[in-house]
């Protein structure tokens, strides 16, 4: 007797079982198909962004005019030199990591804003100095990226395969990131970064003097006054003459503006910061000497009069040279009110900063100077914070930074002039000079601020605007307006 219903049972199992296997067989290989589909999707997209960034974000200028006005040599740098893009010697990991320093800082890392503890100081850790530093997420991915192209390029740079500037540019671009990040740990890094720039340079043309600059601006802000003074006047002294060995103790402003345009663009922020410094350290007379000779070499350049019959990369030269006398009108007129000259003084280079400012802003967004609903009057156009900038700048390679960078310090100094208008006129009373002084502190909130309610309701700081800054000026508005 054999037991049929033992081999049936028994052939039943071995068909589950088959038929298991390959459900997970195929289960398995669709799997890894996917995932292979996807990790392939992925990297395509992840090397797409990379030959974007390469090719077209990293591009070099090939605009004539803008090589004419030198906009070319203020463009960022990043290690490709005069190809753009990125250095070849700097390889696969050296490369990659470049480009995702210049994709953190222009697109951001998701939606952290602010990371605790940088890891950016020189090895020193997040609390090199016994202090937290909070810093932007992307400026913290940024140079991180750098560090790493940094340790690849010095292993590589006695081999001499490197380009001869690509470990100047990593050092720029690493101290521009720090810079930005504001803490006293990080403005001490970025000293020392450019620093070694300085040293790599060797003292000579249009960079080092811009290096210079930016040493004396890095160590105002860390409070050695000396130091500042001395590279200020080195990078005057380098701009004026050739001979930079021969630098005075304290900056000496030049009898006429040298004919290079990077060169008087340099010129123009060393005497700001020169302004600043002065007029901040209570060195009124000095201040006042320093300002005055400066304005008054800054009118010395002659533009044409009408925006539209300049040439972009022209017109924007212009500008920037404009708001650099804006800015220093406006020290002026904090060091008349302060030598106690007539408030009138005071009023009049505030209004012309303001105006001045609001020109730049104006004309960088393309916008009239006139009332839109009232082209014949006197009334100016009103304050186009949230306006963006003009596509002839925003698309251009070097021109886009300097012009966004522009048209956010104009906005500020047009917020800030009207606003110490506001200031002088609430000081002298009377119902008039009260009427006058809402109007300046609305005026400028409407340049500092952006609305957060279209139907008319509070509005925010706009960008290069500080919470600080904004809670003065709507306070002084809100003061007056209920006065």
């Amino acid at each position: 007797h054999t037991p049929e219903p033992s081999v049936f049972i028994d052939e039943n199992y071995a068909k589950h079982t088959m038929f298991t296997l390959n459900f997970f067989l195929r289960l398995f290989k669709f799997s890894m198909i996917g995932l292979i589909g996807t990790g392939t999707v992925v990297w395509t997209a992840f090397e797409g962004a990379h030959m974007w960034v390469e090719k077209v974000a990293l591009a070099p200028e090939s605009d004539e005019e803008a090589k004419k006005w030198e906009w070319d040599v203020e463009q960022e740098k990043w290690t490709g030199g005069g190809t753009g893009g990125t250095d070849p010697a700097l390889g696969f990991k050296g490369r990659h990591a470049v480009r995702s320093s210049w994709i953190a800082q222009n697109w951001g890392v998701g939606s952290s804003s602010s990371i605790m503890g940088s890891t950016a100081l020189s090895g020193k850790g997040s609390f090199g100095s016994g202090r937290m530093n909070i810093v932007e997420a992307s400026l913290e991915y940024a140079q991180n990226f750098l560090n790493i192209a940094l340790e690849i390029a010095l292993g590589k740079e006695p081999s001499k395969v490197l380009r001869p500037q690509t470990m100047a540019d990593l050092l720029v671009r690493h101290a521009s990131i720090m810079e930005r990040m504001g803490t006293q740990d990080a403005l001490f890094e970025a000293r020392s970064e450019f620093q070694r720039v300085w040293a790599r340079v060797s003292g000579q043309g249009p960079e080092a003097s811009r290096v210079a600059l930016k040493l004396g601006d890095l160590n105002y802000r860390l409070g050695d006054a000396e130091d500042a003074l001395a590279w200020w006047a080195r990078s005057i002294q380098m701009i004026d003459s050739d001979d930079s060995k021969s630098v005075p103790p304290i900056p000496i402003i030049p009898a006429s503006m040298p004919p290079s345009p990077l060169a008087q663009r340099t010129l123009a922020s060393a005497l700001v910061s020169l302004s600043a410094y002065y007029a901040t350290s209570g060195q009124l007379r000095e201040a006042q000497g320093t300002q005055e000779s400066a304005l008054n070499l800054l009118r010395s350049i002659r533009v044409t009069n009408t925006a539209s019959s300049l040439t972009p990369p022209q017109a924007l030269h212009a500008l920037y040279i404009l708001h650099r006398s804006a800015l220093i009108s406006v020290h002026l007129a904090e060091v008349l009110y302060a030598l106690r000259s007539p408030i009138d003084m005071s009023v009049q280079w505030l209004k012309r900063a303001a105006q001045s400012s609001e020109r730049v802003a104006l004309t960088l967004t393309g916008l009239p100077s006139t009332h839109p609903d009232a082209p014949q009057s006197k009334v100016p156009h009103p304050p186009s914070s949230e306006a963006p900038l003009r596509s002839i700048y925003s698309k251009s390679p070097s021109m886009s930074k300097p012009a966004k960078s522009l048209l956010r310090d104009a906005r500020r100094s047009a917020a800030e002039a009207w606003n110490l208008v506001g200031v002088l006129n609430e000081a002298q009373g009377g119902p008039r000079s009260m009427e006058t002084a809402l109007e300046c502190y609305e005026r400028a909130l409407g340049w500092a601020g952006v609305g957060a309610d279209k139907a008319g309701g509070i509005g925010k700081a706009g960008e290069g605007i500080q919470e600080a800054e904004w809670k003065v000026l709507w306070g002084n508005y809100v003061r007056v307006r209920e006065a």
